[in-house]
Protein backbone atom coordinates (compact mmCIF):
# COMPACT_ATOMS: atom_id res chain seq x y z
CA UNK A 1 0.00 0.00 0.00
CA UNK A 2 1.50 3.24 -1.06
CA UNK A 3 1.85 5.91 1.86
CA UNK A 4 3.54 8.77 -0.03
CA UNK A 5 1.40 11.17 -0.85
CA UNK A 6 1.25 11.99 -4.89
CA UNK A 7 2.13 15.41 -4.61
CA UNK A 8 5.58 14.50 -2.66
CA UNK A 9 6.14 11.73 -5.50
CA UNK A 10 6.30 13.68 -7.99
CA UNK A 11 9.14 15.92 -6.25
CA UNK A 12 11.25 12.72 -7.25
CA UNK A 13 11.43 13.41 -10.68
CA UNK A 14 14.07 16.32 -11.81
CA UNK A 15 11.87 18.66 -14.22
CA UNK A 16 13.28 19.44 -17.77
CA UNK A 17 15.64 16.34 -17.77
CA UNK A 18 13.64 14.42 -20.16
CA UNK A 19 16.30 14.28 -23.10
CA UNK A 20 17.31 12.50 -26.18
CA UNK A 21 20.57 10.91 -25.68
CA UNK A 22 23.26 8.90 -26.88
CA UNK A 23 21.28 5.32 -25.49
CA UNK A 24 17.83 7.02 -26.92
CA UNK A 25 15.66 8.78 -24.06
CA UNK A 26 16.87 9.48 -21.03
CA UNK A 27 15.42 11.38 -17.40
CA UNK A 28 16.57 11.87 -13.93
CA UNK A 29 15.22 11.10 -10.32
CA UNK A 30 16.42 13.01 -7.60
CA UNK A 31 15.65 11.66 -3.59
CA UNK A 32 13.97 14.21 -1.81
CA UNK A 33 12.58 12.65 0.28
CA UNK A 34 14.22 9.72 2.42
CA UNK A 35 16.84 7.02 2.00
CA UNK A 36 15.06 4.10 0.11
CA UNK A 37 16.21 0.59 -1.17
CA UNK A 38 14.50 0.23 -4.59
CA UNK A 39 13.84 -4.03 -4.97
CA UNK A 40 12.14 -3.67 -8.56
CA UNK A 41 11.32 -1.43 -11.23
CA UNK A 42 7.85 -2.60 -12.24
CA UNK A 43 7.29 -0.27 -14.66
CA UNK A 44 8.46 3.08 -16.94
CA UNK A 45 5.72 4.36 -19.63
CA UNK A 46 6.57 7.50 -22.02
CA UNK A 47 3.73 8.82 -23.98
CA UNK A 48 1.61 5.73 -22.72
CA UNK A 49 3.57 3.21 -24.38
CA UNK A 50 6.00 0.82 -21.55
CA UNK A 51 8.95 0.26 -21.94
CA UNK A 52 10.64 -3.02 -21.97
CA UNK A 53 12.73 -3.38 -18.96
CA UNK A 54 15.04 -5.04 -21.20
CA UNK A 55 15.97 -1.87 -23.28
CA UNK A 56 16.47 0.09 -20.00
CA UNK A 57 19.35 0.82 -17.43
CA UNK A 58 19.85 3.27 -14.35
CA UNK A 59 23.09 5.25 -13.27
CA UNK A 60 23.37 6.02 -10.04
CA UNK A 61 26.94 7.81 -9.14
CA UNK A 62 29.26 5.65 -10.32
CA UNK A 63 27.24 2.40 -10.91
CA UNK A 64 25.22 1.15 -14.04
CA UNK A 65 22.55 -1.59 -13.59
CA UNK A 66 20.45 -2.84 -16.13
CA UNK A 67 16.32 -2.64 -14.66
CA UNK A 68 16.02 -6.14 -15.53
CA UNK A 69 18.73 -7.52 -12.98
CA UNK A 70 17.48 -5.41 -10.00
CA UNK A 71 15.80 -7.87 -7.68
CA UNK A 72 15.61 -8.17 -4.02
CA UNK A 73 18.98 -9.84 -4.33
CA UNK A 74 20.20 -7.27 -6.06
CA UNK A 75 18.73 -3.99 -4.84
CA UNK A 76 19.78 -0.42 -5.82
CA UNK A 77 20.43 2.12 -2.82
CA UNK A 78 18.92 5.48 -3.57
CA UNK A 79 19.87 7.76 -0.64
CA UNK A 80 19.19 11.36 0.15
CA UNK A 81 19.89 13.87 -2.41
CA UNK A 82 21.20 11.26 -4.89
CA UNK A 83 20.30 11.42 -8.48
CA UNK A 84 19.58 8.40 -10.74
CA UNK A 85 19.51 8.66 -14.39
CA UNK A 86 16.97 6.63 -16.39
CA UNK A 87 18.05 5.48 -19.58
CA UNK A 88 15.64 3.85 -22.39
CA UNK A 89 16.72 2.29 -25.32
CA UNK A 90 14.49 3.79 -27.54
CA UNK A 91 13.89 5.64 -30.95
CA UNK A 92 14.16 9.68 -29.60
CA UNK A 93 11.52 11.71 -29.48
CA UNK A 94 10.18 14.50 -31.48
CA UNK A 95 9.78 17.88 -29.64
CA UNK A 96 6.54 18.29 -27.68
CA UNK A 97 5.51 17.33 -24.33
CA UNK A 98 4.96 13.36 -22.94
CA UNK A 99 3.25 11.78 -20.02
CA UNK A 100 5.50 9.88 -17.86
CA UNK A 101 4.49 6.74 -15.72
CA UNK A 102 6.95 5.59 -13.25
CA UNK A 103 6.78 2.37 -10.66
CA UNK A 104 9.03 0.89 -8.74
CA UNK A 105 9.15 -1.40 -5.62
CA UNK A 106 11.72 -0.47 -2.88
CA UNK A 107 11.64 -2.28 1.21
CA UNK A 108 10.90 0.53 3.40
CA UNK A 109 7.29 1.36 1.38
CA UNK A 110 6.30 -1.13 -0.98
CA UNK A 111 4.93 0.08 -4.52
CA UNK A 112 5.55 3.37 -5.33
CA UNK A 113 3.65 5.29 -8.17
CA UNK A 114 3.50 8.01 -9.79
CA UNK A 115 3.04 10.17 -12.93
CA UNK A 116 4.19 13.01 -14.37
CA UNK A 117 4.82 15.27 -17.40
CA UNK A 118 8.26 16.84 -19.40
CA UNK A 119 8.87 17.87 -22.66
CA UNK A 120 11.33 17.39 -25.32
CA UNK A 121 12.87 20.66 -25.80
CA UNK A 122 14.65 22.32 -28.85
CA UNK A 123 18.28 21.78 -28.66
CA UNK A 124 20.04 24.88 -26.56
CA UNK A 125 23.66 23.93 -26.46
CA UNK A 126 24.47 27.61 -27.80
CA UNK A 127 23.28 28.98 -24.00
CA UNK A 128 25.71 29.24 -21.50
CA UNK A 129 24.87 27.33 -18.04
CA UNK A 130 26.43 27.85 -14.87
CA UNK A 131 28.49 24.46 -14.32
CA UNK A 132 26.45 22.00 -11.26
CA UNK A 133 26.95 18.69 -10.00
CA UNK A 134 23.50 16.56 -10.10
CA UNK A 135 25.30 14.00 -7.74
CA UNK A 136 26.81 16.69 -4.75
CA UNK A 137 26.64 19.89 -6.05
CA UNK A 138 28.01 21.04 -2.52
CA UNK A 139 31.39 19.31 -3.07
CA UNK A 140 34.56 20.82 -2.94
CA UNK A 141 35.01 19.79 -6.96
CA UNK A 142 31.46 21.32 -8.25
CA UNK A 143 32.77 24.23 -6.03
CA UNK A 144 35.20 24.99 -7.35
CA UNK A 145 34.48 24.23 -11.32
CA UNK A 146 31.94 27.12 -10.42
CA UNK A 147 34.92 29.36 -9.42
CA UNK A 148 36.73 28.79 -12.13
CA UNK A 149 33.76 29.32 -14.90
CA UNK A 150 33.14 32.66 -12.74
CA UNK A 151 36.43 33.66 -13.15
CA UNK A 152 36.91 32.89 -16.50
CA UNK A 153 33.38 34.32 -17.84
CA UNK A 154 34.19 37.93 -16.11
CA UNK A 155 38.10 37.77 -16.51
CA UNK A 156 37.75 38.31 -13.11
CA UNK A 157 40.28 36.72 -10.60
CA UNK A 158 38.27 35.63 -7.75
CA UNK A 159 40.62 36.30 -4.30
CA UNK A 160 38.38 36.32 -1.52
CA UNK A 161 34.73 34.45 -1.60
CA UNK A 162 36.96 31.21 -1.97
CA UNK A 163 37.63 31.09 1.49
CA UNK A 164 34.82 30.75 4.24
CA UNK A 165 35.15 27.91 7.65
CA UNK A 166 32.58 26.07 7.24
CA UNK A 167 31.23 22.71 5.70
CA UNK A 168 29.08 23.76 2.33
CA UNK A 169 27.36 20.77 2.93
CA UNK A 170 25.46 22.69 5.81
CA UNK A 171 23.97 24.79 2.69
CA UNK A 172 21.68 22.52 1.21
CA UNK A 173 18.15 23.72 1.26
CA UNK A 174 19.44 27.24 1.69
CA UNK A 175 21.25 28.30 -1.67
CA UNK A 176 21.78 27.23 -4.99
CA UNK A 177 24.81 27.08 -7.23
CA UNK A 178 27.04 27.54 -3.90
CA UNK A 179 30.44 29.48 -5.33
CA UNK A 180 31.61 31.04 -2.09
CA UNK A 181 31.24 33.95 0.11
CA UNK A 182 30.92 37.63 0.80
CA UNK A 183 32.63 39.60 3.41
CA UNK A 184 30.51 42.46 5.39
CA UNK A 185 31.73 44.39 7.89
CA UNK A 186 30.56 43.79 11.80
CA UNK A 187 30.71 46.22 14.31
CA UNK A 188 29.55 45.12 17.90
CA UNK A 189 27.13 46.74 20.34
CA UNK A 190 26.02 46.02 23.76
CA UNK A 191 25.97 43.78 25.96
CA UNK A 192 22.93 44.03 26.27
CA UNK A 193 21.29 42.55 29.71
CA UNK A 194 18.76 40.27 28.68
CA UNK A 195 16.19 38.70 31.52
CA UNK A 196 14.40 35.83 29.37
CA UNK A 197 12.78 32.89 30.02
CA UNK A 198 15.81 31.09 28.70
CA UNK A 199 18.43 33.34 28.09
CA UNK A 200 19.68 35.57 31.21
CA UNK A 201 22.44 38.16 31.20
CA UNK A 202 24.34 39.92 29.25
CA UNK A 203 24.89 39.06 25.10
CA UNK A 204 27.42 41.32 22.79
CA UNK A 205 25.18 42.06 19.53
CA UNK A 206 26.83 41.74 16.36
CA UNK A 207 25.49 43.91 13.59
CA UNK A 208 26.73 43.61 9.69
CA UNK A 209 26.10 46.66 8.21
CA UNK A 210 27.82 49.81 6.00
CA UNK A 211 25.59 52.13 7.28
CA UNK A 212 27.36 54.36 9.45
CA UNK A 213 26.18 55.51 13.10
CA UNK A 214 23.49 52.43 12.89
CA UNK A 215 25.68 50.56 15.25
CA UNK A 216 26.39 53.57 17.45
CA UNK A 217 22.73 54.18 17.95
CA UNK A 218 21.78 50.68 18.89
CA UNK A 219 24.38 50.78 21.33
CA UNK A 220 23.46 53.99 22.84
CA UNK A 221 19.65 52.56 22.89
CA UNK A 222 21.09 49.53 24.47
CA UNK A 223 22.68 51.81 26.98
CA UNK A 224 18.90 53.19 27.76
CA UNK A 225 17.48 49.85 27.80
CA UNK A 226 20.49 48.82 30.67
CA UNK A 227 19.85 51.31 32.90
CA UNK A 228 16.54 50.70 32.99
CA UNK A 229 17.09 46.75 34.18
CA UNK A 230 18.04 45.40 30.45
CA UNK A 231 14.74 43.64 28.67
CA UNK A 232 12.50 41.09 29.65
CA UNK A 233 11.42 38.92 26.32
CA UNK A 234 8.92 35.97 25.74
CA UNK A 235 8.09 33.89 23.29
CA UNK A 236 4.03 34.18 22.90
CA UNK A 237 3.64 32.34 20.16
CA UNK A 238 5.82 30.70 17.23
CA UNK A 239 4.43 29.96 13.58
CA UNK A 240 5.25 29.68 9.92
CA UNK A 241 1.85 31.50 8.43
CA UNK A 242 0.14 31.83 5.30
CA UNK A 243 -3.08 33.99 5.27
CA UNK A 244 -5.16 33.63 1.82
CA UNK A 245 -8.53 35.31 1.42
CA UNK A 246 -11.84 33.75 -0.11
CA UNK A 247 -14.41 35.84 -1.73
CA UNK A 248 -17.98 34.98 -1.56
CA UNK A 249 -21.86 36.28 -2.99
CA UNK A 250 -22.59 38.09 0.61
CA UNK A 251 -21.63 37.62 4.45
CA UNK A 252 -23.62 34.59 4.90
CA UNK A 253 -22.23 32.97 2.71
CA UNK A 254 -18.51 33.66 4.44
CA UNK A 255 -19.91 32.85 7.37
CA UNK A 256 -20.85 29.27 6.93
CA UNK A 257 -17.35 29.13 4.37
CA UNK A 258 -15.56 29.52 8.13
CA UNK A 259 -18.15 27.09 9.86
CA UNK A 260 -17.15 24.60 6.85
CA UNK A 261 -13.55 24.94 7.80
CA UNK A 262 -13.84 24.40 11.55
CA UNK A 263 -16.19 20.71 11.07
CA UNK A 264 -13.30 19.71 8.49
CA UNK A 265 -10.04 20.65 10.28
CA UNK A 266 -9.04 17.38 10.18
CA UNK A 267 -9.56 16.45 6.43
CA UNK A 268 -7.74 19.66 6.07
CA UNK A 269 -4.62 19.27 8.01
CA UNK A 270 -4.40 16.16 6.23
CA UNK A 271 -4.34 17.59 2.86
CA UNK A 272 -1.70 20.28 4.08
CA UNK A 273 0.57 18.27 5.74
CA UNK A 274 0.98 15.88 2.71
CA UNK A 275 2.78 18.87 0.62
CA UNK A 276 5.65 19.22 3.35
CA UNK A 277 7.83 16.40 5.50
CA UNK A 278 7.55 18.90 8.01
CA UNK A 279 5.45 21.00 8.38
CA UNK A 280 2.14 20.56 11.10
CA UNK A 281 -1.16 22.24 10.96
CA UNK A 282 -1.53 23.34 14.40
CA UNK A 283 -4.87 25.70 13.82
CA UNK A 284 -6.63 28.06 11.65
CA UNK A 285 -7.72 31.55 12.65
CA UNK A 286 -11.19 32.67 10.29
CA UNK A 287 -11.42 36.44 10.29
CA UNK A 288 -14.58 37.60 8.82
CA UNK A 289 -15.33 40.79 6.95
CA UNK A 290 -18.49 41.56 5.05
CA UNK A 291 -18.39 38.81 2.40
CA UNK A 292 -14.62 38.56 2.63
CA UNK A 293 -13.21 34.79 4.41
CA UNK A 294 -9.71 35.73 5.67
CA UNK A 295 -7.90 32.46 6.72
CA UNK A 296 -4.91 32.52 8.71
CA UNK A 297 -3.11 28.97 8.41
CA UNK A 298 -0.69 28.35 11.66
CA UNK A 299 2.04 25.88 10.97
CA UNK A 300 4.54 24.46 13.24
CA UNK A 301 7.86 23.42 11.39
CA UNK A 302 10.39 23.32 14.17
CA UNK A 303 9.37 20.13 15.93
CA UNK A 304 8.03 17.06 14.37
CA UNK A 305 4.85 15.68 15.84
CA UNK A 306 5.54 12.00 14.47
CA UNK A 307 8.62 12.15 16.77
CA UNK A 308 9.11 11.11 20.16
CA UNK A 309 11.38 11.91 23.13
CA UNK A 310 14.79 12.37 21.90
CA UNK A 311 14.36 9.80 19.11
CA UNK A 312 14.94 10.55 14.81
CA UNK A 313 11.64 11.02 13.05
CA UNK A 314 11.38 8.34 10.11
CA UNK A 315 9.77 10.92 8.09
CA UNK A 316 11.27 14.04 8.59
CA UNK A 317 14.41 12.87 9.85
CA UNK A 318 14.24 16.09 12.74
CA UNK A 319 16.25 14.73 16.50
CA UNK A 320 15.08 16.97 19.35
CA UNK A 321 14.51 16.58 22.39
CA UNK A 322 10.47 17.40 23.31
CA UNK A 323 11.08 17.82 27.00
CA UNK A 324 13.62 20.25 26.44
CA UNK A 325 11.22 22.72 24.18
Amino acid sequence: MQIIPQMLLRQLYNRSSLANSEQGVSFSLKNRLKDVTITELISVKINDKEINRQWITMDIGDRHIAAADISSAQTVAFPLTKVLAVHCKIEPLPTGKYPIDIAVRTQEFGKLHFAVEDSISETTDHIVRIPRNNNDDYSAEAIKTRQQFAAEFSNTKLEHISHYSFDPALLRGNIEHFTGVAQIPIGLAGPLRINGEHAQGDFIIPLATTEGTLVASYNRGMKVLNLSGGVTCSVVDDAMQRAPVFVFDDARAARDFVQWIKENFSKIAEEAEATSSVAKLRDIDPYLSNKFAFLRFNYTTRRCSRAKYGRTCHFCGLQLDFRRL
